[in-house]
C-alpha cells in the first residue's frame, strides 16, 4: 500500500513506548513511513519508522 504525507494509519503490531496494535497516528514523511503516535490528549507518544506492511490506512489526507 502506498503512503502518502499526513494520511491517518493504524498500526498493525506492538511496539515499545506504549503504542499498541490498533493505534492510530499520521504519516509524518514518506521515506519508510514515519509515523506520529500522539495520546488521547493529543501530546507525543512515540515516532517510528514503520513498513508499510506494518500499517493500515485509516483516512487519506484528501
Amino acid at each position: 500500500m502506498k503512503f502518502q504525507e499526513y494520511d491517518i494509519v493504524r498500526v498493525l503490531k506492538n511496539y515499545k513506548n506504549n503504542v499498541k496494535k490498533g493505534d492510530v497516528g499520521a504519516v509524518v514523511i514518506v521515506f519508510t513511513e514515519p509515523v506520529e503516535f500522539l495520546d488521547e490528549k493529543g501530546y507525543h507518544k512515540a515516532q517510528y519508522t514503520l513498513l508499510p506492511d506494518d500499517l493500515d490506512k485509516v483516512q487519506s489526507r484528501n
